[in-house]
């Protein structure tokens, strides 16, 4: 990859820094070091978006407008602290035809890159259910393929202690079905995080998503019979 932009270690140490100090005056005063750790982050993010946009079609316009705000909203939070300690992003995909986001979460120890479908709507769930119930082989091929296994390992995401409503237990596909939450994730020590690798890193994690997501909205766009609901 001709593009090595890479993660400096002081963007971790901000962090910690934060971590020890989460309070608007430490904050107000490292306001310049905040900005150019920040920059780092859109730097990478940036460059990171250019090249998935080379295989996906995304609505996310720059790495500047992928990063989160450091702000907390603390309105109905019992935790008070004003800063997130972690820096994070995502990529949306573009239009109902493209479901599924790529998210990053950089933090001194707990780095990862995710995706999938973290809450699904009513809707969306049942869809998704009456297709596994139907036929599971789909799914169980991208699931247990070499490169999603090597990459992610399982499946994650909260499940049913038990059979959704209106399936039986002993269903073939019940350990599909139980799930609530889709996600796959791909987690990253923080050596690989500064490694001048961890961008072509990033993008092959998140094109190894792309099995799942495109599976998913197909489901997504159609009925049981296979028609378009776009």
């Amino acid at each position: 990859m001709k593009n090595q932009i890479t993660i400096p270690q002081s963007s971790l140490d901000f962090l910690t820094q934060l971590k020890e100090n989460n309070n608007k005056p430490w904050f107000d005063a490292n306001k310049p070091e905040y900005l150019k750790e920040l920059n780092h982050i859109e730097t990478f993010a940036g460059a990171l978006l250019e090249e998935l946009s080379k295989t996906d079609v995304l609505e996310t316009s720059s790495g500047k407008k992928s990063v989160y705000r450091i702000y907390r909203d603390i309105r109905f939070s019992k935790d008070k602290t004003p800063f997130k300690t972690f820096w994070g992003g995502s990529y949306t995909r573009a239009t109902s035809a493209r479901r599924g986001g790529y998210y990053f979460h950089i933090e001194k120890g707990n780095s990862f890159f995710a995706g999938g479908f973290w809450g699904p709507n009513a809707a969306d769930l049942k869809r998704i259910r009456s297709e596994f119930a139907h036929d599971a082989g789909p799914m169980n091929k991208i699931l247990q393929s070499k490169s999603f296994v090597k990459t992610f390992g399982t499946l994650q995401g909260e499940q049913l202690k038990t059979a959704p409503k209106g399936y039986d237990i002993n269903h073939e596909a019940i350990d599909l079905l139980r799930y609530k939450q889709f996600l796959i994730i791909k987690r990253f020590t923080d050596e690989e995080v500064l490694s001048p690798l961890f961008l072509e890193q990033a993008l092959n994690t998140c094109k190894n998503m792309r099995p799942f997501f495109d599976y998913m909205s197909e489901i997504l766009s159609t009925d049981i019979n296979g028609a378009s609901v776009l």
